[in-house]
């Protein structure tokens, strides 16, 4: 009998699939960095039973029509835009993420990201670095509280609601919009919700978590910018797409708000010219939401045990909906 052939789209720790490794064949690209070439994974799509794939691999209609094995996709996150869900649905291909287990590691970077923005932290460090402390002065590198200030959570999730717990312990006044009333969130944390206008209007952090959809592509724009406050501070950890830079940029430039604090980007890895990284009010991460050892770690374990059970005639532990 043909054993089931495994591709793991980025170079992981071997060690942790050894349990894949006694029920079927499994071969890894040679990179932790660099992506698959796309003919690549088409390629070693058309003999798989299962693919573990990143937010990188585009998981299309074209890729899933070459793959008359595939039985499960396991992505190394959260979200799974990169996946065609209802095209895999339609073949029975069963499609896995990472939810949980990276949502208290995630809300301490947001929550690290809003600290690093509010009180210029980067700025601050490459200021000595550089050696131009020569003197102290008392607004030198001045930047914003945090604590008794309001936040506004775009995305009540359970990443949101991590974020939103810390926040209690700053003595936030905690906001936030979802597309449906969280009255768990609203009992347990204190959080109000609002309508997104109104939270634009009365946050001083809009921290935005929301997935990315039809309905959230470009939702922080021109005109959501203008509605913020100009002592605002707009934190973005979700999606990249969710925001339309242009908008940002020039609301940056133009002092509609005071700052950003961005881990994810329209595009990425986001280029060294682009014009984000010039501004100083930008602190700039490279999408490490996620990114702790031990949180990484059980990621790939999930993945892997989602392939296993799935191989094994199982239902796999966290199927995307």
């Amino acid at each position: 009998m043909t054993r089931p052939y495994v591709f793991i789209t980025r170079k992981l720790k071997e060690e942790l699939f050894a349990p894949l490794m006694e029920v079927a064949d499994v071969k890894m690209w040679d990179s932790e960095s660099e992506p698959v070439p796309r003919e690549m994974l088409m390629k070693e799509a058309e003999k798989a039973t299962a693919l573990l794939t990143m937010l990188s691999d585009k998981v299309d209609e074209e890729l899933l029509e070459s793959a008359p094995n595939l039985k499960v996709v396991a992505n190394l996150a959260v979200g799974y835009d990169n996946i065609d869900v209802m095209a895999a649905s339609e073949r029975g291909v069963t499609v896995c993420n990472t939810p949980d287990v990276l949502t208290e590691t995630t809300a301490d970077l947001t929550f690290a990201l809003m600290l690093a923005t509010a009180r210029r932290i980067t700025e601050s460090q490459e200021f000595v670095k550089e050696g131009r402390w020569q003197s102290w002065s008392p607004y030198l590198l001045a930047g914003a509280d945090v604590h008794h200030k309001t936040i506004g959570i775009v995305g009540m999730g359970k990443i949101g609601q991590a974020v939103a717990r810390r926040a209690k312990g700053f003595g936030m006044e905690i906001l936030y919009h979802n597309r449906s009333r969280h009255f768990e969130a609203e009992q347990e944390l204190g959080a109000a919700y609002r309508s997104f206008e109104q939270l634009l209007e009365q946050s001083d952090f809009v921290v935005c978590l929301t997935p990315l959809t039809n309905a959230t592509r470009h939702l922080f724009n021109d005109s959501a910018f203008k509605r913020m406050k100009d002592s605002a501070f707009f934190i973005n950890v979700g999606r990249g797409q969710v925001v339309n830079e242009e908008a940002l940029i020039a609301a940056l430039h133009q002092n509609e708000i005071a700052g950003a604090g961005l881990d994810v980007f329209y595009e990425e890895p986001i280029g060294a010219d682009h014009p984000l990284l010039r501004l100083p009010q930008v602190v700039a991460i490279p999408h490490i939401g996620s990114a702790s050892v031990e949180t990484r770690t059980a990621m790939m374990k999930l993945c892997r045990d989602n392939i296993v059970a799935v191989l094994q005639g199982n239902r796999a532990k966290t199927i995307v909906k």
